[in-house]
């Protein structure tokens, strides 16, 4: 069972939600996909940390070889070619690795070389498996990097897995949630909560992904985020309560179901609650 959790910006509590899953699920694996700025391993504290680079392929040119044709300038989509002052110039940040341009080439003047964009790094916490995806700084692209992940995650029928998406609903989130099986997204009890859960909300209907909501941060007074799940018969998966507890634990990067039992039993009753939603899901179309 692989369970995606998402949001529509950062700070609403995607990870709280992730990494407390996990940890109530005990023999389960966490992915954190969110590569430009992952923390869920600050909560974990994985052991024996295991790390790979993660590369891609970029053009470079033989300027001997190359006689202006502009072939692959015409070809490339994203404008990462520009030929001028009798010069090739490529532009590595917004080159798509497509390897068109080589193909192209009449002279074989462009060839491609291998540039580091970040590395993937694995450890066990307790009977969690800790996966984290980390994009270098000044870095476009991290989908290379989260498929490097997801595709490292081997399916185990006793083990579940809970992908921490990246913020937002952009390509990134797209790529993190394609082969899940479950979608989980998190809300903040606002206004601007209810615009950033539509985005995500019209993501996972785009990829016809079943899901569910929980609300976090709820107060007494009215939700909107929870008006906006009942006028659309969003099914809400729990609601977790401000509180000032939850929240010192939280930023003090503590996993918060091992620090209260009241936590634990709130993460346990989300997590019967998406096996549930997921399993009727299984049964209504296998």
């Amino acid at each position: 069972m692989r369970i995606a959790v998402l949001s529509g910006k950062g700070g609403t509590g995607k990870t709280l939600v992730a990494v407390n899953l996990a940890a109530t699920a005990k023999t389960a694996t966490y992915i954190d996909c969110d590569v430009e700025e992952p923390n869920g391993h600050l909560f974990f504290k994985p052991k024996g940390v295991q790390e790979e680079e993660i590369s891609v392929k970029i053009p470079e040119v033989n300027s001997d070889l190359c006689d202006g044709c502009r072939k692959c300038v015409d070809f490339c989509q994203f404008n990462a070619l520009a030929y001028t002052k009798n010069k090739l110039i490529i532009f590595d940040d917004i080159c798509h690795s497509c390897g068109g341009c080589v193909m192209v080439c009449p002279q074989k003047a462009l060839t491609e070389k291998d540039k580091v964009i970040g590395k993937v790094q694995y450890g066990i916490s307790d009977e969690v498996e800790v996966w984290t995806g980390i994009m270098n700084p000044g870095e476009a692209m991290g989908i290379p990097i989260i498929n490097e992940l997801l595709n490292k995650e081997h399916p185990d029928a006793n083990r579940q897995t809970f992908i921490d998406c990246p913020p937002g609903s952009a390509c990134i989130v797209m790529e993190s949630i394609k082969d899940a099986d479950y979608c989980v997204l998190v809300a903040e009890p606002t206004l601007f909560g209810v615009h950033n859960l539509n985005m995500v909300y019209e993501l996972v209907k785009l990829f016809a992904k079943p899901f569910g909501v929980v609300l976090n941060k709820c107060l007494e007074e009215k939700n909107p985020a929870a008006s906006f799940c009942l006028e659309r018969n969003i099914k809400i998966l729990g609601r977790i309560p401000f509180d000032h507890e939850l929240g010192t634990l939280n930023s003090n990067a503590e996993i918060v179901v091992t620090k209260n039992k009241k936590y634990h039993q709130l993460f346990s009753s989300l997590l019967e609650e998406i096996a549930k939603e997921v399993h009727h899901e299984t049964i209504t179309n296998p």
